[in-house]
């Protein structure tokens, strides 16, 4: 989670909400990904999906068993759709989103009984420093805002 918060980091010095995710496997990083939709122009760009392509190039498979995937926030209906859809095992997220978070806040697609995988989920590992790299995040964005 720390790499996932570093990770986090390096999307808020880009200007992009600071969401970072970290692909593991057998105990190794197989991939990374921070929020990158600015920078890119591309709605695909979060962090998880990022994450999880590199694991699967690392992999040569798009089956992801045995992948744990820590990321910083709950992750949105969308990538907790490539998660159940990629086989990932397990899923460790720092804080809760409450706007759109599909693993537990809006929607729970992770364990929905009605998909033919779901993966095991913790919540809240360094939830605090999570949410408040966000929290800090929005508030320079609404300061800068106010300034125009």
């Amino acid at each position: 989670m720390q790499q996932a918060l570093a990770l986090a980091r390096e999307a808020a010095a880009l200007g992009e909400v600071p969401v970072g995710a970290v692909a593991v496997h057998g105990g190794n990083v197989i991939g990374t990904g921070f929020n990158r939709r600015e920078v890119d122009r591309n709605p695909l760009a979060h962090a998880e999906l990022l994450a999880l392509d590199a694991a699967a190039k690392a992999l040569g498979a798009w089956r992801l068993t045995g992948v744990t995937l820590y990321v910083t926030l709950e992750p949105c209906a969308m990538c907790a759709g490539a998660l159940v859809q990629g086989r990932v095992t397990r899923l460790v997220f720092g804080t809760m989103d409450p706007k759109a978070g599909a693993v537990g806040s809006l929607y729970n697609l992770a364990e929905e009984p009605r998909h033919n995988h779901r993966l095991q989920v913790t919540s809240g590992i360094l939830a605090d420093e999570s949410r408040l790299l966000l929290k800090g995040f929005f508030e320079r964005l609404r300061d800068k805002k106010r300034e125009k």
